[in-house]
């Protein structure tokens, strides 16, 4: 569960990390400035990174919330869809419940 949302994140990364064409424009509608790709492009790498290091899988899942909600508050003051971040930060949050027994313990679904 925790591999989708974690290669869609560091495509996503990748891509402005690489200037790839259409991000500076969609940059620019959402009113961000093209100077600003590097810098959330390695935020979202190391956030992922950090998520994938069982040591640290919280605090990444932490920090890759806060980013998919700043994420989600652009697309919403610009009137785009913004249905795949929600649903990219619940894909994170199972996914590491899924692999992490002390999320399992903070919130157990069945009896044991």
């Amino acid at each position: 569960m925790s591999a989708l949302p974690v290669l869609i994140l560091l495509a996503s990364a990748a891509a402005k990390l690489s200037h790839a064409k259409g991000v500076e424009e969609g940059f620019a509608q959402f009113g961000w400035p093209a100077g600003m790709l590097n810098g959330l492009g390695i935020l979202e790498a190391a956030c992922v990174v950090i998520y994938l290091i069982p040591a640290t899988s919280v605090l990444g899942a932490i920090l890759l919330t806060g980013y998919l909600g700043g994420a989600t508050a652009t697309s919403l003051r610009v009137g785009q869809p913004y249905f795949l971040q929600p649903l990219l930060g619940a894909l994170v949050w199972g996914g590491l419940y899924m692999r992490d027994p002390r999320i399992q313990a903070l919130l157990p679904f069945t009896k044991r």
